[in-house]
């Protein structure tokens, strides 16, 4: 994966020129659990956690969006509607913030 500016997907990052396509993410599984967590805050089904890595700290949440950008479509390379559609058919389910991340890893990662 790499990421999306102006809405078109870079591999390479624009201002410094560093490859970030296939780069891996540290704390991936706690930053996940900091966004699942973000239900329990706010009481909103669709949320877009936009997460910041302090070099110091970790992760912590820059900010909460009710209604995120489509970008992130870009950066996956792949389509919302398959996603939202499998969210929706266990949203009714009572999960803990663990195990909603566990099966979003095993839902959602991604195929080679």
């Amino acid at each position: 994966m790499g990421g999306v500016c102006k809405d078109r997907y870079l591999s390479v990052h624009p201002d410094t020129g560093f490859n970030i396509d296939g780069i891996q993410i540290p704390d991936w599984t706690h930053i996940l659990e900091i966004s699942a967590s973000c239900f329990e805050m706010t009481g909103m089904g669709y949320i877009g956690a936009d997460i910041v890595l302090d070099s110091d700290i970790g992760p912590l949440i820059l900010e909460l969006n009710a209604r995120p950008g489509l970008a992130i479509q870009i950066a996956n390379r792949v389509g919302l509607r398959k996603r939202l559609d499998a969210v929706d058919r266990v949203c009714h389910e009572t999960r803990t913030v663990a195990e909603r991340v566990q099966w979003s890893i095993k839902e959602f990662a991604p195929t080679k």
